[in-house]
């Protein structure tokens, strides 16, 4: 089990010491996101937040782009790959790693495009990469397959989680569905009608691990 992370929008405690540090502008940056998200968040809003000089946040992060790869290590961070099933069947331990991933970014909705539209290139993350490539590799997967699911997985898994944040952070309200007493309301309708916007999402997964068992002895 994870911990659980503190509510989205908090800012964190300020580090003991008179100075702040990388990981605590990231985490910070992450609270500002949660509350007034990403359009509305600034460099200058992040520094006035922390109670620093609005400038001071450029002695850590070259720049904003910089700042938001900080901020995508900070959700990945939260994942807490650490204690995933390690020991266990690779089909369990990829699976509980994307309802991990899934999990943490809909708890940040506003910041999941942050997190979708840069690599993650943390220590923590290439290390997770590398272990989980051996663990499908050690279980007979050739290891350019292993790299095509753990892809197929991640994106699989950050699509659903933007899709549902959008809908979360209000695109449903500018669906154009018919209602069922409408003329046009069709088979289309109905069948969105008897489903849930991410009822799918283990479904698809379980098709994504099923396609590549057959790489598997």
């Amino acid at each position: 089990m994870t911990a659980d992370p503190s509510p989205p929008g908090r800012l964190p405690e300020p580090p003991m010491r008179p100075t702040l540090t990388r990981e605590y502008l990231a985490a910070a940056a992450l609270a500002l996101i949660d509350t007034h998200g990403v359009r509305k968040f600034s460099m200058r809003k992040l520094g006035t937040a922390v109670g620093f000089d609005p400038m001071a946040v450029y002695r850590y992060y070259v720049d904003q782009e910089d700042l938001f790869d900080g901020v995508a290590d900070a959700l990945f961070t939260e994942i807490d790959v650490d204690t995933l099933p390690w020991d266990g069947p690779w089909q369990q331990l990829a699976r509980d790693y994307c309802l991990r991933l899934r999990d943490t970014l809909l708890r940040h909705p506003h910041a999941v495009q942050v997190f979708a539209t840069r690599p993650v290139r943390s220590p923590a993350s290439i290390d997770t990469g590398v272990k989980m490539l051996t663990k499908l590799r050690d279980a007979g997967i050739p290891l350019a397959q292993a790299l095509r699911l753990f892809r197929c997985l991640r994106e699989f898994t950050i699509g659903h989680a933007l899709a549902i944040a959008m809908t979360t952070l209000g695109a449903d309200q500018r669906s154009r569905k018919p209602e069922p007493d409408s003329p046009d309301y069709n088979l289309l309708a109905e069948a969105a009608d008897a489903t849930t916007p991410d009822d799918h999402f283990e479904a698809g997964l379980t098709a994504i691990l099923h396609g590549f068992e057959q790489f598997a002895p």
